[in-house]
């Protein structure tokens, strides 16, 4: 099934999947969890468009290169060109928001790492960013968010905008001076602490506010 951009209510969002622009370690308790350095600016990587999966779909995912981590991270979607963006166009680019996995393999990302190679192989595969539908952003303040993910019905990660270390306006503003976003794109803003590996059997519950709740399971 070929992905595509709904609304929260199943309305499609009738604009294309284009980029996937993902924001590393933007939690400082998140970088320390897992032994990095708390970056100084944003560290930005991309996903391609053939990572993206409905969030309601099944998990399925490479079963013979190592663990592979759940990372929930709240996701926004973007409504027009920016290029070079101020803030208050950053804003106004603002078409809505979501949820999605960063799924990792993380055992690659590591060798990754130690060799000092990109992270694409550990982070791009097929499917590797299941995606909820979204909310419109005039419902909410991109502020103060909470997200939520609960893994056979136990907290697991919780996560408030109020805690990014670069927060969502300026940091699209700073995604736009490196390369364009267009319409359909999506920016993946960092997962707080608490990832870890999915197992088979699992039942996934994310949640955005009030606004959006979604299920999925391992397969």
């Amino acid at each position: 099934m070929n992905y595509q951009h709904h609304w929260h209510d199943a309305t499609p969002i009738h604009l294309p999947l284009g980029k996937i622009v993902c924001i590393g370690r933007n939690y400082a308790e998140h970088a320390k969890e897992l032994n990095n350095p708390v970056p100084t600016e944003p560290l930005l990587f991309i996903k391609p468009a053939t990572a993206a999966v409905h969030l309601t779909r099944p998990l399925d995912f490479p079963r013979d290169q190592g663990a592979v981590h759940f990372e929930t991270e709240l996701a926004v979607l973007i409504g027009k060109p920016l290029t070079n963006a101020s803030a208050s166009d950053a804003e106004a680019a603002i078409l809505g928001y979501g949820l999605a996995l960063d799924l990792t393999l993380r055992d690659l990302q590591s060798r990754l790492k130690e060799q000092g190679q990109p992270w694409e192989r550990a982070k791009g595969f097929d499917r590797a960013c299941p995606l909820t539908p979204f909310v419109p952003a005039s419902d909410l303040d991109q502020r103060r968010l909470h997200f939520s993910l609960d893994i056979n019905g136990e907290r697991q990660q919780s996560g408030d905008t109020a805690d990014m270390l670069f927060p969502v306006v300026p940091l699209i503003a700073h995604i736009s001076t490196q390369f364009s976003l267009l319409p359909g794109d999506v920016i993946l803003t960092g997962t707080p602490k608490g990832v870890g590996p999915l197992q088979s059997g699992q039942i996934l519950q994310l949640t955005l506010e009030d606004r959006l709740s979604v299920s999925t399971r391992v397969i």
